[in-house]
Parts: structure tokens; sequence; C-alpha cells
């Protein structure tokens, strides 16, 4: 919403401006100097990135104006599920998480936290990780490093197409220069013309480089720069994860193995310690009182989870 938002802002100084001068905006519209900027700059990234690249990039970018789905429901939603698997892991063993990994969209405990289930990466980053701890071969400091590698593999992997999206952007200006160059020389060839003729080939030359300019700087640049900052968020998200595992691994109890992973969720997203506790109870939200109402009075504490 913020990214089509900036957008029209972006759009609409830009044209305000332009015409408060008095300019005229019929003389913006330029079809071939689009054609030859967009054209190119598709080209560009179709001879530089393969079709998987070329799918995340579409991917990313919708997801740009969707927003970033690493919010405070996904991070409670995931801290609650570690619980409710660790409690079976510690009432059944390891190896009583085995039918849960193993097929996780029929385990009726992954079923409860329909959000986490979503993260279809995510679900196969924990499901594998357990899967190699159920077999008993790997210690908890092995498991660390390989979780730390697959998340920077899954990493670079996610930067591919934003690194596609900033090539092109970083191309566009480039690319307007040469519509730009074009539109020079078809203006040559008009210099015995009328000047009224010459002026609207030089004015429709000029407005290449500026199209490629704004694209660059208004358009994908931000984008590319929104996607990576959507990469980073997929990154914090996949550190708690590891963070959470390796802590239960060990043999923290499940309600400060949770903690483990709650204290690494960025600043903005990070619930309290009593959220978390009250939501790994299953127990609601407590209403806030309204304007001018006193607040309620605190119930007694209950029994703290194991």
């Amino acid at each position: 919403m913020f990214a089509i938002v900036g957008i029209l802002i972006v759009f609409a100084a830009v044209v305000g401006g332009y015409l408060m001068e008095h300019g005229h905006m019929l003389v913006l519209l330029q079809p071939a100097e689009l054609l030859i900027i967009g054209g190119a700059a598709i080209g560009t990234v179709l001879v530089a990135n393969p079709i998987a690249v070329l799918k995340a990039l579409a991917v990313g970018i919708l997801q740009v104006f969707k927003g970033s789905r690493h919010g405070r429901a996904l991070y409670t939603d995931t801290l609650t599920m570690f619980f409710d698997l660790f409690q079976a892991g510690r009432r059944n063993g390891l190896a009583g998480l085995e039918s849960h990994v193993e097929d996780p969209a029929t385990s009726e405990l992954f079923k409860k936290h329909p959000t986490f289930l979503a993260e279809h990466h995510a679900v196969l980053f924990v499901c594998d990780s357990l899967r190699m701890a159920i077999s008993g071969s790997m210690s908890p400091y092995d498991m660390d490093q390989m979780m730390e590698s697959d998340i920077e593999v899954h990493h670079k992997i996610q930067h591919q197409p934003i690194a596609a999206l900033s090539t092109m952007a970083d191309a566009l200006p480039g690319l307007g220069i040469v519509a730009a160059v074009l539109g020079v020389v078809i203006t040559m060839g008009s210099l015995g013309g009328p000047p009224e003729e010459i002026g609207h080939k030089v004015a429709a030359a000029l407005v290449g480089t500026f199209l490629g300019i704004l694209m660059c700087y208004g358009f994908f640049g931000p984008l590319a720069a929104n996607m990576s900052g959507l990469s980073e968020m997929e990154g914090y998200y996949f550190n708690c994860l590891r963070v959470t595992l390796v802590a239960f691994l060990k043999g923290v109890p499940p309600i400060l193995a949770v903690e483990f992973g709650r204290r690494v969720i960025p600043e903005p997203l990070r619930l309290s310690f009593q959220e978390l506790e009250a939501a790994c109870r299953g127990e609601p939200k407590p209403e806030e009182p309204k304007a001018g109402e006193p607040a309620k009075a605190a119930e007694p504490a209950k029994a703290k989870v194991a």
C-alpha cells in the first residue's frame, strides 16, 4: 500500500511541477521513446537472468505492493507452534515428532497454526532440520552450522531477483541516453525543415533521457530497495527459526526455547514475554481500556507454563 502511495507521490510531484511551469503534457507522451527504453530494459533482464529468477522477480514485485508477510501475527503463530511442538517432543521424545515433520500438511499440530503453515520455505526448513535431529546423528552445534548454511544459501537465492531489478534500474538512464541520441539523429535529418518541427524532435529526444532517469530513480530503484528490505525481514524470521530450534535441541525447556526465539525478533515486531506466555497458553489478548475508563484489575497470576 505504501509503495503505491509513494509511486503516486513521485509522479504527482514531477507532473505537478511541470504543469506549474506551464509545460504541455502532450510533449511528454512519446510512445517511441517508451518503446526504446522499456523494450531494451526488458530485453536486458531476459538476456541476463534464467526463467526461475524472472518468476521470482515477478513474485517479489507483487509482494512489494502487498507488504511484508513477516509481521507480529506470523511471529506469534510461529512461536506458539514451536511451543506446542516442543511440548509434544518433551512428552513423547523426538521420535514422537516424526509423523508431524514427515507430512506437516496433514499434521493436526501444524494445522492449528495456519499462518506458519502457509510459509512454504519456513515449513521445509523446520521439518528438514527436525528430521535430521530425529535421526540422532548430529549434535546441536552441527545442526546450528547446517541451518546457518541453509539460511545463507536461501538468502543468496532471494537476492538474485533483487540484483536483476537493480541492474535494470541502473541501466535505465543509459537507455534513456540511447533513446535521446536516436532522437538527435532524427533531428539532424530535419535541419532544413521548419523550426517548429525541429523543436518538437529535440523535445522528444530529451524526453527519452527524462523517462530513463525518472523510471530509474522514481520507480524501479525504489522497488529494488523495497524488495531488499523484504528479503532482510525474511532473513530475521529464518534466524528466529534457527535460534529457537537450536535452543530446544540443547535441552532448554519449551517456554525458554521460544523465549530464545523471541529475543532475536526485530524490535518493532517483538512480542513482550507476557504476550508470548499468554499466547502459548492460548489466552486471548486483554482488552485495552477505553478512554475515560479505569483499567481492569489484573487477574491472579496463573501457574507458569512448564
